[in-house]
C-alpha cells in the first residue's frame, strides 16, 4: 500500500493534535475545574452574592457606591473607597488608574473648547488634584478638616511650576488653580505667584510640589485612593470611625450602636499576620438596614 505523503501525514498529526488538546483543556480541565470550585467554593465560585427578600442586592467581594441619582453619597449609609474601574467597581475593568505619585499637574479646562466629539473640554485632573478634591469632600460630608499635605484650600493640588526651569525663578505659577482663582501661595521666593492660565503652555518650568503646613490628615488614605483592582469592597478600620457619627445621627441611633456593628462586621488580617483589619461596607450597610 502506497504511503500518504509526508505533508499530508504532519497536516493530520497537527489536526490529532488539535482536536486531542481541545478536548483536554478546552473541555475537560474547565468541568473539572469548575466542579471542584462548585464544591469546595460554591459561594465564591458563584460571585459571593447577597440577597435580600429573594434579591440580590451585590456581592460581598466586590465593592459598590452608595449614591444617590446626581452621584452624592446618601448620608444613612458608609461610604466605599474610591474606584477607576470603569464607571466604578466595574467587574469587565477591573483595574488602577496607572497614575504615579509624580502625576501632580493638571491640565486645566479651557472655556467654551470642546473636544472631537463636540463634548465641552473638562480638561484632566492629576492624581495629585484627585486626592485632594477627595479629601476636602470625604471632610466635608463628615465634618471634619479634608487638609492635607500638598492640597490647597480649595482641593487642588499646592503645585508651581518655576521659570526659568535652572537657577533663580523670576515667575511662578500656580498651574492648577484656574484664573482667577486666588493662588494658595502669594509671593515664592520673593516672587509673586499667578494663577493658572488655561491653554497656556507650562512644560518648561520646574515642577515645585509645596507641602504646606497640614499635618496629619483627618481623612483616610484609603478614603481618598482606589485599590489596584478598582473591586475592593472593603474600608480600613478607621474610615469606617470616621463615617460612624454621620450615619448614626441619620439613622437616629446612637454612636456606640454603630461602633458595635463595625466592629462585627470588622474581617481581621489574612492568616493573623497579612494585612490590616478591614470592614466590609456592603455587609455593614445592609446590618444597619436591617436593624442589626
Amino acid at each position: 500500500m502506497e504511503r500518504m505523503p509526508g505533508w499530508i501525514r504532519r497536516h493530520l498529526a497537527a489536526v490529532r493534535a488539535v482536536v486531542v488538546l481541545t478536548v483536554l483543556l478546552g473541555l475537560a480541565y474547565p468541568l473539572a475545574v469548575t466542579g471542584v470550585a462548585q464544591l469546595l467554593f460554591n459561594d465564591r465560585a458563584n460571585g459571593s452574592l447577597v440577597e435580600r427578600n429573594g434579591r440580590a442586592v451585590g456581592s460581598a467581594a466586590i465593592g459598590q457606591s452608595f449614591t444617590d441619582a446626581h452621584g452624592d453619597p446618601v448620608g444613612r449609609y458608609f461610604q466605599s473607597r474610591p474606584s477607576a474601574a470603569g464607571d466604578g467597581y466595574d467587574p469587565l475593568a477591573s483595574g488602577a488608574s496607572n497614575l504615579g505619585p509624580e502625576d501632580v499637574v493638571d491640565t486645566l479646562p479651557v472655556p467654551g473648547a470642546r473636544d472631537a466629539e463636540g463634548h465641552p473640554d473638562e480638561g484632566r485632573r492629576s492624581l495629585l488634584t484627585r486626592v485632594c478634591a477627595r479629601s476636602k469632600a470625604v471632610g466635608e460630608l463628615e465634618g471634619v478638616s479634608g487638609a492635607r499635605p500638598y492640597c490647597t484650600a480649595d482641593g487642588v493640588g499646592a503645585v508651581l511650576k518655576l521659570f526659568p526651569a535652572v537657577g533663580t525663578p523670576t515667575r511662578a505659577v500656580s498651574v492648577n488653580q484656574a484664573c482667577p482663582a486666588a493662588p494658595f501661595v502669594a509671593v515664592y521666593r520673593g516672587v509673586r505667584v499667578e494663577c493658572g492660565r488655561p491653554g497656556e503652555d507650562y512644560s518648561a518650568g520646574r515642577t515645585v510640589p509645596v507641602r504646606g503646613g497640614a499635618g496629619t490628615p483627618a481623612v483616610p488614605a484609603d478614603a481618598v485612593t482606589a485599590s489596584g483592582s478598582g473591586l475592593d469592597p472593603h474600608i480600613s478600620v478607621a474610615y469606617a470611625e470616621l463615617q460612624a457619627p454621620r450615619v448614626a445621627r441619620e439613622r437616629g441611633m446612637t454612636v456606640d450602636r454603630v461602633r458595635a456593628l463595625i466592629a462585627e462586621h470588622t474581617a481581621g488580617r489574612a492568616l493573623g499576620f497579612m494585612g490590616e483589619p478591614a470592614v466590609n461596607v456592603l455587609l455593614l450597610n445592609l446590618a444597619l438596614d436591617g436593624g442589626r
